[in-house]
């Protein structure tokens, strides 16, 4: 059987007021994941969506030992979380990537080795956003949108 794999993209802030609905709809989609047999899973942390998910899975590790978690971070990321470093599988840094091409770098990693994406944006995606939705359609991947 071939490991599916899933990510998570979204790149603007996630507002106070819509972090709840946000949470309870990204552990909707973990939900559906994991009954549909996704055990893979990559995240890009962030302090929003991929920090959201990337918990999300870490805590479902109890009730699925067969998860695999891969955060992946950026050489400027100054503030992890080391519990939540603690439960991932697999930590990808992200060095060898410019600064001018790392935003569309992350995102066609992610989607490349992803079966399904699910993507976190506002009523209107920000460019980086709009541009993983874009990709993960022309690339014909399962693609579930979050709106915020």
């Amino acid at each position: 059987m071939q490991e599916k794999t899933c990510c998570v993209i979204g790149y603007g802030e996630i507002p106070a007021d819509r972090w709840d609905c946000v949470e309870r709809e990204l552990e909707r989609e973990v939900s559906l994941a994991l009954k549909d047999g996704y055990r893979t899973f990559l995240v890009e942390y962030r302090e929003s969506a991929g920090a959201l998910f990337a918990w999300q899975i870490a805590r479902r590790r109890r009730g699925y030992p067969d998860i695999f978690l891969e955060l992946m971070i950026s050489q400027s990321c100054e503030e992890l979380d080391r519990e939540l470093l603690l439960r991932c599988s697999a930590v990808k840094p992200l060095r060898d990537i410019s600064r001018q091409n790392y935003q569309l770098s992350v995102t066609r990693y992610l989607i490349g080795q992803a079966d399904r994406v699910i993507a976190v944006c506002g009523e209107r995606a920000d460019r980086d956003t709009a541009y993983a939705i874009d990709y993960a359609r022309t690339m014909e991947r399962d693609l579930k949108i979050i709106k915020i």
